[in-house]
């Protein structure tokens, strides 16, 4: 879709109007004086919205958090989630960040992990996620939705809405799911000179100095060895990346390990051991990873009931033996903070 035509958001209209303050003040002298000054006061109120709501955490705000995990000496975790429900749900449950899968996003909706979902709807979706926590998000941001002006565009509008930061992979888009198998599946990978350039374009558009950028190295993904993986994470941190992403889709930690010794711990690393997933969690810590993505098992724990669930309501056409193991409907009220609800109708409702 045309990013020039999504559906503006309030914290888009936030950011416009708080843009316009300098102009309303110097418009203030003119003859449309008493007009600019009845709506200065609002868009000068409007803008700070966003910012107050993404300070959690001792007052640090959501791309200071985020940075300190990625800094951090000791090994960070961050959760798997793909709407403003399961992020609620990754926050009560302790995690200090959350990982917003685009393969998770993109099976919420029903879609290939493939860019079938547009920006602007993956967006929707993180306002939702980003305005009911306090905790960071890291959004997998694929390939960054196009060229390094397409990435640069996505780097204002997550900030608008409060996400601390995105991970960029090394591939062309559209993308094709690293974790995918057969043959005929490719994997080419982008130029390490363009990639560079759209990395370096985001760190020089983002506002706020803590916005992180993740660099995404799918080597070994494509194939293309250890040389090249060290090869594009040295280029890519000269590039500016804040830390790098080394992917593997082998059932063990082989090329994770190997590439940990030859790092050197030049900058953070994440990994996503969704394929090497028997390899103790201490062994992450021996070799200096900074954090451990548990990047899609709330989407995939969600299916696995959805369809157990719905195929027992099928086949005895009873709710009977389904109510005992599902959450009450309170539970959901809980989630959804219908309690604020209630003590706001009784102070505002007249």
């Amino acid at each position: 879709s045309d990013p020039r035509c999504h559906r503006h958001t309030p914290s888009d209209m936030a950011h416009l109007l708080a843009r316009t303050v300098p102009v309303l003040r110097t418009a203030a002298a003119t003859r449309w004086a008493p007009a600019v000054r009845a709506v200065a006061p609002m868009a000068a109120s409007a803008a700070p919205v966003r910012e107050m709501s993404a300070a959690a955490a001792g007052g640090k705000r959501k791309t200071e958090q985020l940075r300190d995990m990625l800094q951090s000496k000791e090994l960070e975790f961050i959760m798997e989630a793909h709407n403003g429900l399961s992020a609620k749900i990754v926050q009560e449950a302790g995690f200090k960040g959350i990982w917003g899968s685009g393969l998770s996003i993109s099976a919420a909706m029903g879609v290939r992990d493939s860019n079938e979902a547009s920006w602007t709807q993956v967006l929707e979706v993180l306002d939702f996620m980003s305005e009911c926590t306090d905790v960071p998000i890291l959004l997998d941001g694929d390939t960054g939705y196009g060229n390094f002006n397409n990435a640069r565009r996505l780097i204002t509008k997550l900030e608008s809405r409060g996400v601390a930061g995105v991970c960029l992979e090394d591939k062309l888009f559209p993308k094709t799911n690293s974790l995918l198998e057969g043959d005929d599946i490719r994997q080419p990978l982008a130029s390490i000179e363009e990639f560079c350039g759209k990395l370096q374009a985001c760190k020089d558009t983002q506002r706020d100095p803590a916005f992180q950028v993740v660099a995404r190295v799918e080597a070994f993904i494509a194939g293309w060895g250890l040389d090249e993986a060290l090869k594009r994470s040295e280029a890519y941190a000269d590039a500016g990346a804040d830390a790098i992403l080394m992917h593997s889709k082998l059932g063990d930690p082989s090329e994770i390990k190997a590439f940990m010794d030859a790092w050197d711990n030049r900058k953070p690393v994440i990994i996503v051991p969704t394929k090497y997933y028997t390899t103790p969690t201490d062994d992450f810590r021996d070799w200096g990873v900074s954090m451990v993505i548990w990047a899609n098992h709330n989407m995939r724990a969600a299916v696995q009931a959805m369809q157990e669930t719905s195929n027992t309501i099928f086949r005895e056409q009873s709710l009977e033996s389904v109510e005992p193991n599902v959450v009450s409907v309170k539970e959901v009220f809980r989630l959804q903070g219908e309690d604020e609800l209630r003590v706001a109708e009784k102070k505002y409702l007249r």
